[in-house]
């Protein structure tokens, strides 16, 4: 799976380090999937607009510093999906958004076009709403949750940059799991369910996240919000030590059991003009 829009173009990798353009922006920034590779286009590197360095989520640093970005906004958009993004420089070396996620957000307009009726929607994880915006555009409910609440606070601006901001979404700062555990004993049902794990991470309260711990118990929960008019399912991963086919074990015992109809499974990545590809995750997806 790779992404291909107008707004977006992977330039080159290598080093442990991509080299991007959003929009107007070229950015170099860390890559551990690009550890072994080697830059096919050096001459590039020295036009980017910004370098993050440092260890990503802790003490890493954009240069020039983040106060050189406040006057060169950039607004990025996927014009077939009616979808726009906000892009700023976050302190973890993201900028709000992954574009390794186009094709499934094409993937879940899809569904939502062929299941013929509004449908209630639960993305978990949900960052800066990509997949809430995809499903939103497409007409269904959707109840977004992240524990972030600055996160949140980007999807609810990205959701007014693609005239969104009136469709019918819930907007959820919340741990997860617990907000899982709650919609179960409220009696609340869903038709269709995404999420994007994080490998570690933490609630708003503090709450400990572990993919290998909690990932399976998590979709447990999800089987049960689903069970009764599950449409699609879409789950997607960034650890490294997670593949495609571990990955369709945890849905397939987690949301169907062991005979139930397996998800198609596949790796994310990124490509370059001249077709080198980056691996950028993998992802797991109901019906195949």
């Amino acid at each position: 799976m790779t992404a291909r829009w107008p707004d977006y173009e992977l330039l080159d990798f290598g080093d442990g380090r991509k080299l991007e353009r959003f929009g107007a922006w070229v950015l170099d920034r860390p890559c551990p999937a690009a550890i072994d590779g080697v830059p096919a286009k050096p001459q590039a590197w020295g036009e980017a607009t910004a370098r993050y360095d440092g260890e990503r989520t802790t003490d890493g640093k954009w240069r020039p510093d983040t106060g050189h970005w406040q006057s060169n906004l950039c607004v990025i958009g996927a014009a077939e999906l009616g979808i726009s993004f906000e892009l700023a420089p976050l302190p973890s070396g993201q900028i709000g958004v992954f574009p390794e996620q186009l094709e499934n957000w094409r993937w879940i307009a899809r569904q939502v076009q062929r299941a013929g009726k509004p449908l209630q929607v639960l993305n978990l994880f949900a960052y800066t709403g990509g997949s809430t915006l995809a499903a939103s555009r497409a007409g269904t409910v959707v109840t977004h949750v992240d524990a972030s609440k600055s996160m949140v606070l980007r999807a609810r601006k990205n959701a007014e940059l693609s005239n969104l901001a009136e469709r019918p979404v819930r907007w959820i700062v919340e741990d997860a799991v617990k907000f899982c555990q709650r919609e179960l004993k409220r009696g609340n049902r869903y038709d269709a369910i995404i999420l994007d794990p994080p490998s570690y991470g933490h609630g708003p309260k503090g709450e400990a996240w572990s993919i290998r711990r909690d990932l399976l118990p998590l979709l447990e929960i999800c089987g049960e919000l689903t069970s009764e008019s599950r449409s699609f399912v879409l789950c997607t991963c960034h650890s490294s030590d997670i593949g495609p086919a571990e990955l369709s074990a945890y849905l397939s015992d987690g949301l169907f059991g062991h005979c139930g109809q397996p998800p198609r499974t596949g790796n994310l990545f990124l490509q370059t003009a001249q077709g080198r590809k980056l691996s950028s995750g993998v992802f797991a997806r109901w019906p195949a």
